[in-house]
């Protein structure tokens, strides 16, 4: 108990950098995502074309993969990236794709009679994408939005490959250090309840689309 006691520490250093990824990741993605979006459903072909193989590559490869590239790839071509932002690099890239495919669906999914009738009110294309399809649309797109942050906060272990000294790298080097598993444990129970904070949060903020029902 004394060694898990002495290991609190550690393992409080070990959140904060998960913290900081996951925060800049979500921050940046999002709006990404909003622009591959657009892209994706754009009638230029060659926005279209440039959104839809940004995509393909994006989400048919594992994104631990794509960290390992960035980090240990580009330094090929002499292109040398820092840990952290390589890792933040990676990781809003993979999202921006998944958020931007969820986007387009959530755009697409809104009856085209929607755009019609706003157009007969005069409404501008601007004006009708953000007064009406949009508010529509983000409460089609909310739960699958919801669901990608529960699993970014999960994803975050997968920098330490690249030396952040993230929860799990911490846990990795405890555990060897004490040659026990139960820093595993306590690192576990820590994603557990950093999850059920976001979940919770998540819960709260979909109620609020409930104006819409």
């Amino acid at each position: 108990m004394n060694e898990i006691i002495a290991f609190i520490p550690q393992v409080l250093e070990g959140l904060k950098v998960t913290i900081e990824i996951f925060i800049i990741t979500l921050i940046l993605s999002i709006p990404l995502g909003c622009i591959i979006a657009l892209g994706r459903i754009s009638k230029v072909k060659i926005l279209n074309s440039i959104t839809g193989v940004y995509v393909l590559i994006l989400r048919g490869t594992p994104l631990l993969l794509q960290i390992l590239f960035i980090f240990f790839g580009l330094p090929l071509i002499n292109i040398s990236i820092p840990r952290f932002p390589a890792a933040i690099l990676a990781m809003v890239l993979n999202y921006g794709a998944y958020f931007g495919e969820i986007f387009r669906a959530g755009i697409l999914s809104i009856d085209k009679g929607q755009f019609e009738g706003a157009e007969v009110l005069g409404l501008s294309k601007k004006d009708t994408f953000f007064r009406v399809i949009m508010p529509q649309a983000l409460k089609r797109i909310f739960p699958p939005v919801a669901n990608e942050i529960v699993t970014l906060v999960k994803d975050t272990a997968l920098v330490y490959v690249v030396g952040l000294d993230e929860l799990l790298k911490v846990a990795k080097i405890a555990s060897n250090r004490l040659s026990s598993i139960m820093p595993f444990v306590v690192i576990g129970v820590v994603y557990l309840l950093f999850n059920s904070l976001i979940t919770k949060v998540l819960e709260s903020i979909e109620k609020r689309f409930g104006y819409y029902q």
